[in-house]
């Protein structure tokens, strides 16, 4: 029997005065909702579970430490359009255009971007060669995203900080009975009968005590020095007021396609830090030419003409783990920061076309690449892709993703429900880059916009179908294919 969504405030609206009583969880915090389905963090996963979840019949909770959801690709701003793949992707997709958040920069409006050494995306293409780059504004679609919540009657807690559960033994495993959050309130709970891992980073997990791998795989054997080192990750900004043409001009005029000479002589002048624009490294191990080192400038358009988002990523050899270490999440945050104001006046001072550029937007946060891996009921690896396998529990239909490690060779897999499943607690579903995937995996194909939608969509359906049967998601049989 289905439950509605039980608010308790923990004051009267009126005066002030203490309301009735307030239950207490069994730690003895507050608990202030009492739902169907708790989604933890509003990322495409978390968004697209509690917008199913709901849409299902489901009183759904989602807690959001940030103003709205989107994750990485609204407060972290990477705002990559992709075309849709169904579900509640494509609906999504089709708001945003319908909604004016979308820009496409092909070679018509942005001649010279094909096969140009600063592009992040198109660099690969022959040059001049037509090509369709979309964006959408990371605000924008953050609004949208809060207006489909709000009209499915998803619950939101905005800033709210997920800090722990309290669980219970249930048979062999365990199960959530309350997430702890942290909000201007204080410190409050929230009830619920199944619990969805949005994070990103696999913090619930973390926090119920399942089990996982931290981030860090396989390194290479001239860089090994018992650290564990992570797949760095970035902080991206927004620069506007860029006249490309000029820059491409200087590029021709001078031969200067990476703005090498540039570089070197600011750096002469002092005014590049050593981590700006750091040189790759000679053994370019399992990360191929992704991440290793920071070159040259990394740029894509975004919002309209004249407008670029630009990446800064974490030094590889600072091996940190901001997903679980608060000193190596502060330093990521405010070194970066230094380093994106050094990159723009590097940028203004001395590359043509920047000389009116102005930094409009950072990033609210480090987006984390490689974070802890959770181990589920089954863990999804690189030979799945490679075998192509087939499973009974497949949660879409055959995928074909190009792998970029294996000499961009395309497979056609399908990838298993019991993904969704962490070991140990009976209660808790995965989503996007939280599941049960092994590190190069997700990494390479396996954490995009739409895949983390779907995942947060079946998430959301295999919340729903468990509380209407009566039972856990890990007694949920997954017959047919969603997508």
């Amino acid at each position: 029997m289905r439950r509605p969504l039980t608010m308790h405030p923990p004051f009267s609206p009126n005066d002030g005065s203490p309301s009735e009583p307030q239950p207490l969880s069994a730690g003895g915090v507050p608990v202030v909702a009492d739902v169907d389905v708790v989604v933890i963090g509003g990322g495409p996963g978390g968004f697209a579970a509690a917008l199913r979840a709901r849409r299902e019949g489901c009183s759904v909770l989602m807690v959001e430490k940030f103003d709205m959801p989107g994750g990485v690709h609204t407060s972290g701003l990477q705002g990559a359009a992709n075309p849709g793949v169904g579900g509640i992707h494509t609906e999504l997709m089709e708001r945003f255009h319908r909604e004016g958040c979308i820009y496409e920069a092909n070679e018509k409006n942005l001649p010279d971007w094909a096969g140009n050494p600063l592009s992040h995306y198109d660099y690969y293409l022959p040059p001049g060669s037509p090509f369709k780059r979309t964006s959408f504004n990371p605000d924008g679609a953050g609004n949208v995203m809060v207006r489909m919540l709000e009209e499915a009657g998803v619950q939101a807690l905005y800033g709210a900080s997920f800090v722990d559960v309290e669980m219970v033994q249930d048979g062999t495993e365990r199960r959530i009975t309350h997430a702890i959050i942290e909000t201007v309130s204080g410190r409050q709970a929230i009830r619920g009968r199944v619990f969805v891992e949005g994070s990103g980073t696999a913090e619930v997990v973390a926090r119920a005590g399942a089990p996982f791998v931290r981030g860090g795989g396989r390194q290479p054997q001239t860089l090994t020095d018992g650290q564990s080192r992570p797949i760095p990750g970035g902080l991206l900004w927004i620069m506007g007021g860029i006249d490309f043409a000029r820059t491409v001009a200087y590029q021709r005029r001078e031969d200067d396609p990476a703005l090498g000479k540039l570089i070197d002589r600011a750096r002469a002048a002092g005014d590049i830090p050593p981590q700006l624009y750091r040189p790759r490294m000679a053994d370019k191990g399992v990360y191929g030419d992704h991440y290793i080192g920071h070159p040259t400038v990394d740029m894509s358009p975004i919002h309209g003409p004249g407008s670029f988002i630009l990446w800064q990523n974490v030094p590889y050899e600072w091996a940190l783990h901001m997903d679980d270490d608060a000193a190596d999440a502060s330093r990521a945050k405010k070194e970066l920061r230094r380093l994106i104001d050094a990159e723009a006046r590097f940028l203004v001072k001395y590359v043509p076309g920047f000389e009116n550029a102005f930094i409009s937007h950072v990033g609210r946060y480090v987006g984390v690449r490689d974070g802890r891996h959770p181990i589920g009921e089954y863990v999804f690896s690189i030979d799945d892709a490679r075998e192509q396998r087939r499973f009974p529990d497949a949660v879409t239909r055959p995928m074909t993703k190009t792998f970029f490690w294996d000499a961009y060779a395309k497979y056609s897999f399908e990838v298993p429900y019991r993904c969704f499943l962490p070991r140990e607690v009976n209660n808790l579903l995965l989503t996007g880059a939280s599941l049960s995937f092994t590190f190069e995996t997700i990494f390479m194909v396996m954490r995009n916009f739409p895949w983390c939608t779907q995942t947060g969509e079946i998430a959301g359906l295999a919340a729903a179908r468990s509380i209407r049967q009566g039972i856990t998601p890990k007694q949920l049989a997954w017959t047919e294919p969603l997508f």
